[in-house]
């Protein structure tokens, strides 16, 4: 059966995260009870305004096909949302609304990039990422950073990786999974690199711009001698809680969006219609509306925060956004923990879900072995029982 599969097929891996959360159902249908700790998804409901406009958009009839780049009206709502919260001015033309901000990386990958093209990508980085790369038949080129950098990289590292085949980089501000945050100055920085090198397009996903706690968002391409260079990737799955309505949009220069036009108009056509009309209401809104989430989401990340302090062995930074930890856990790694030997970030995910009935997502999975991914976008107490039982199984 595998010899009748593509190559592209068999030369990517399953989403880890999916794969645990697959994993932790089936524990939960089995009557465990399972803390699912794994996934990226809040637990609010989107906000009353944005359920009513998508029932009204029932009600008016809002049924059929829309243009595949999406409802005009959108469109320009979005370029003002760009404009208010970022500063950046992009037109109709160059915005495209996809299903989801997945469909809208896979889009500007398969329109750019050829055999054995180059993307950089700084590790740790989001899963999907370093499959997307490989299904497009390209290199993914990995800069490694450290917890003592903040998991960031730095200019000089980043000119270091760029060669003659480099035609993307790609990152995540603020970044899952270890909730960094490049300042303005690191990103002019960065900038200041890219302005060297005009064929290499970045790509920046900002999926995460308002969850960010005591530090300001900053979009790459506000940088005026970049601009051009610069694909802005983002979305309602995280700042709405709209994650199973599937928008993501991009703001691009105008060639790449007529790619990505071409592209999307021949695998899944536009968005989902009704869904397209809550997007246009709840991009039409101030940030202010969604506050309530984000102070959560920090309550949050500080008791996660004081209740690792407690488990011994685990090293962690403080992240200033998104709403997941990355601790260090390599100090467990060659020890027997209840009988089972630790060799690595995956044995260790595994153990704690066999062991403590609490799902993560291992470290391997984002580009680094020595650390696991933990969401707290859950609610307050089952984040607290979720820690008691990783803390009573490890101490």
């Amino acid at each position: 059966m595998k010899n009748r599969l593509s190559h592209r097929l068999q030369n990517i891996s399953y989403s880890q995260t999916l794969a645990m959360s697959s994993k932790a159902r089936e524990l939960k249908n089995r009557g465990y009870d399972v803390i699912n700790l794994s996934l990226g998804e809040p637990d609010f409901y989107p906000p009353d305004f944005i359920l009513s406009s998508a029932k009204k958009a029932i009600d008016q009839g809002f049924h059929y096909y829309t243009p595949v780049t999406g409802y005009l009206e959108l469109r320009e709502v979005i370029c003002k949302k760009f404009y208010r919260d970022n500063g950046l001015k992009y037109s109709p033309s160059q915005i495209v609304v996809s299903t989801g901000g997945k469909q809208s990386i896979m889009n500007i990958f398969l329109s750019l990039l050829n055999k054995n093209d180059e993307v950089i990508i700084p590790a740790p980085y989001w899963v999907s990422y370093y499959q997307m790369v490989k299904l497009c038949e390209a290199t993914p080129v990995i800069i490694p950073t450290t917890m003592e950098e903040d998991f960031k990289i730095s200019p000089k590292k980043l000119e270091k990786y760029i060669t003659h085949r480099t035609k993307l980089f790609i990152f995540s501000t603020p970044c899952n999974p270890t909730g960094s945050v490049y300042s303005y100055q690191e990103l002019e920085n960065l900038a200041k690199i890219f302005k060297k090198h005009p064929n290499v397009l970045i790509i920046s996903d900002e999926i995460y711009e308002h969850i960010r706690y005591s530090v300001k968002h900053t979009s790459i391409a506000s940088f005026p001698e970049i601009y051009h260079q610069v694909i802005t990737i983002n979305g309602l799955s995280k700042a709405f809680s709209m994650t199973g309505w599937r928008i993501g949009y991009i703001g691009a220069p105008e060639w790449v969006s007529k790619s990505c036009d071409k592209i999307q108009g021949q695998i899944t056509s536009c968005a989902n219609s009704i869904a397209q009309r809550a997007a246009i209401e709840a991009l039409k809104v101030s940030p202010i509306k969604i506050e309530y989430m984000i102070k959560e989401f920090e309550k949050r990340r500080d008791l996660v925060l004081e209740m690792i302090k407690k488990i011994d062995g685990f090293h962690v930074n403080k992240p200033y956004g998104a709403f997941y930890v990355f601790p260090n856990i390599s100090s467990f790694f060659g020890k027997k923990v209840d009988g089972k030997k630790i060799m690595n970030s995956d044995e260790l995910s595994i153990f704690l879900l066999d062991k403590a009935k609490v799902a993560t997502v291992s470290g391997s999975a984002f580009g680094d072995n020595e650390c696991l991914r933990i969401s707290y976008a859950s609610k307050e107490d089952k984040i607290i029982e979720a820690f008691k039982r990783i803390k009573q199984v490890l101490n």
